[in-house]
């Protein structure tokens, strides 16, 4: 349910990501210093991609999103390797 609303390729603030995962701010802060979920920098507040999210809230996605992309990667090499 919560995972259909999250976009890969959205960009995030740690106060809607807060409320996606439900934890408070001090828990963001923590996730963010030990390096759970990578985030950027802008302006002094962290920006986190939708896929950060979906990675940290299931690994599984994440897996099954690598698998389908380098499964279609070796698609279209193969095919471009035959011209």
């Amino acid at each position: 349910m919560i995972m259909e609303s999250i976009k890969p390729e959205a960009i995030y603030t740690t106060t809607e990501t807060e409320k996606v995962l439900r934890v408070s701010t001090s828990t963001m802060k923590r996730l963010l210093k030990k390096g759970f979920i990578r985030a950027n920098k802008v302006g002094g507040q962290y920006r986190i991609l939708g896929k950060e999210i979906i990675r940290l809230i299931s690994p599984e996605a994440e897996k099954k999103a690598i698998h389908s992309y380098l499964s279609l990667k070796k698609k279209v090499t193969d095919k471009m390797s035959e011209w």
